[in-house]
């Protein structure tokens, strides 16, 4: 089978590409012998300059992070498509400590923003560290990098936001680790009663 050939098989058995952050082996399924022709390195082992520069790591870490434009077409994606991807780079699966980094650090994080939600009523949030381990954690056994963080967070907070407002006794909430993972609500520090003089 020649190359045109081979292209045009592809093209007729090629399914619809679902490209999804921390799952781009299992969508591009083949592309990596593409590249590894193109390359030269389909040949059995490494060479030494290989090992010791680290490249053998890389490329196990991410095959695809030597794609271009035409391994797509090689693959089976139409020139059309192709065309329209100006850049094409390849994506890192995020570990735990980004996804603890994207809860906390940026201007809009979520945990910024549900301490916000609950200071309009007038109560403090705190995330226990290891709830956000957690989270994390959770976000990275789900597949769903950066995007499920909320739904996770979601979860053991949702009662105590419908609640808060009814409630003028609560000071402080505290998300804890057994909250995310065994679904227990969270701790609420509540202001003693005082006593009413007679």
């Amino acid at each position: 089978m020649g190359l045109d050939d081979e292209v045009v098989h592809r093209r007729r058995a090629a399914r619809p590409l679902h490209a999804r952050a921390g799952h781009q082996h299992r969508a591009f399924d083949g592309l990596e012998k593409i590249i590894e022709a193109r390359t030269g390195r389909r040949q059995i082992g490494f060479g030494k300059e290989d090992i010791d520069s680290g490249k053998v790591e890389q490329l196990k870490d991410n095959p695809y992070q030597e794609v271009e434009p035409d391994d797509l077409l090689r693959y089976g994606l139409i020139p059309e498509l192709v065309g329209r991807l100006p850049v094409t780079v390849p994506l890192q699966q995020l570990d735990e400590s980004s996804l603890i980094k994207i809860l906390l650090v940026p201007k809009n994080a979520l945990t910024k923003q549900y301490k916000k939600l609950f200071e309009m009523e007038g109560v403090g949030l705190t995330f226990d560290p290891e709830a956000l381990s957690a989270v994390a954690e959770r976000a990275v056994k789900r597949g769903t990098g950066a995007r499920g963080l909320r739904a996770i967070l979601e979860g053991p907070m949702t009662n105590i936001r419908f609640d808060l407002p009814t409630r003028d006794d609560v000071r402080e909430v505290v998300i804890t680790k057994e909250g995310i993972t065994e679904e227990r609500p969270p701790l609420v520090v509540t202001a003693r009663p005082t006593k009413k003089e007679a």
